[in-house]
This record gives C-alpha cells, structure tokens and sequence, in this order.
C-alpha cells in the first residue's frame, strides 16, 4: 500500500477535540530524510501495534477488514493473540506495521499482556452500542502501559460497530468517547467493519504516526554523541545481506 508524503487528512467529522494529532504532514526531518533516501542511516523497519479491548468488541472484525477486506459475522473470539503484518510504502520507503489482537477474555488476560511489551502503538477498542465496553477502556489502557515505557506509545480509542447506530446515537457515545480519548491523550476515531467505513483510513493514519515518530525516534539515537572507550578498532559485525521480503520476515520475528 502507497501512502503520500503527507500524513492522512481526517474527514469533517473528526473535530479538533477529537484530535489531538492536529498536523496533516510530516516534521521536516522526516521529510528531508525521505526526500534524500537517507532512512538506511535508520534502523526502523517495522512498528508494533497492540489492538486491545472487551470480548466482542471487533477487534479482529477490524483487523481483518483492512489487512483481508473480508468481514465475517460469525467469528470465533480470539485464544490468548494472533497478528498480521501489513506493509506500506510512505513518502517512498518501505515500512511495516505488526499488528497484534488480543484476547478481550479475562482468562486470556495474563497470556496477552505478555505481548504488549515493545508496542509503539496502542489501539483501544469499545463497542459504540455497548457503552460498558467505552466504560472499560480505561483498565485496558492500564494494563497495556504497564508493559511499557511512559509516553512512547501513540494511543487511539476506536468506536467500532458503527453501522449499528442511528446518527443522533452514534453522536451521544461519541460525545462521552471523546471527552475520554481527550483525558488519554488519545485520537479518536469511529468504524464500521461491516461497511468498511473509516477503517483502510483509520489504519492509514496510525501507520503514517508510526512512520514518522519510529523514523524520529532512530533519527535521534544517530544524533547522540558517542562516548569512545580506550584506543584501537573498532569491532564490526558483518551480516548476510538478504532481499527486502528476508529482510521483513526477520525483522517481524524479532520484534517482540
């Protein structure tokens, strides 16, 4: 999937205090490095995404929507995790996202939480027809920044189930949603699996943060000053080149 240089415009109906990442384009480092095909002076090829949330919520009828565009009404709740890479070509490079679904039972809870560490993203899902579920985000939240470092996550709430809603329900959740994601520092955003409503734009987006803030995050490592150790040479270790497809495969393998 081919993205622009810019990040993903929202659509009229995301108000600014539904947004607290308000810019429509990248910072200029990231463009100039882009611009310059410089990113191999950048280690990043992939960043991890965990999609938590209530039992039946639609986690994975939102992930299967946009990695498969299928959408089965008859699934089968998620064991403990499963997930999906999906790749993208922003602004020119390649980048991956390794999506992580998550069990929403309470008995799955231990073996999941396991995998949240090292995510760069956090998706929380409720259920915009089940108010409880938005009730709830709250302590999933919780349980995915406690296997994390503060404040090196990109946080979104999502509504699912969207279609099940008349448009003056949908804008009463909404409202009591927002007020929430405003409270997490997260961005909010509203899909429907079923139709396909918003979701190939709310991936897209979470992809283009995570391109920008993975490419600013290895872009600063480079600029810290080094601190040399003694005198003689230095010790290189040399890897098998591989192509782009080996190179993804390992990449996907090591990031948990």
């Amino acid at each position: 999937m081919a993205m622009q240089a810019g990040l993903v415009h929202h659509e009229d109906c995301y108000r600014p205090e539904a947004c607290l990442q308000l810019k429509d384009n990248f910072h200029v480092d990231v463009k100039c490095v882009c611009k310059g095909r410089q990113t191999r002076t950048a280690g990043f090829k992939i960043s991890k995404v965990v999609v938590v949330g209530d039992l039946y919520v639609g986690k994975t009828s939102m992930i299967n929507r946009f990695c498969k565009d299928v959408f089965d009404r008859d699934y089968k709740a998620t064991i403990g995790v499963d997930f999906e890479i999906e790749r993208f070509e922003i602004a020119g490079v390649p980048f991956n996202l390794q999506i992580w679904d998550t069990a929403g039972q309470e008995k799955f809870k231990c073996i999941a939480s396991a995998y949240y560490r090292g995510a760069e993203v956090i998706i929380i899902a409720f259920d915009l027809a089940d108010i409880q579920t938005l009730e709830h985000t709250w302590q999933w939240l919780e349980d995915a920044l406690r296997e994390n470092d503060p404040g090196l996550n990109s946080i979104f709430l999502v509504g699912t189930k969207k279609d099940l809603l008349s448009q003056a329900e949908c804008e009463r959740t909404e409202a009591d949603a927002i007020k929430i994601a405003t409270e997490m520092q997260a961005e909010y955003w509203s899909v429907s699996s079923k139709t396909g409503e918003n979701v190939r734009e709310f991936f897209f987006r979470v992809a283009a943060l995570a391109f920008e803030a993975s490419l600013l995050k290895e872009l600063r490592k480079i600029d810290l000053p080094t601190t040399k150790i003694g005198e003689g040479s230095t010790i290189c270790i040399e890897r098998p080149t591989t192509g782009p497809l080996e190179s993804t495969a390992n990449s996907a393998t090591g990031c948990c």
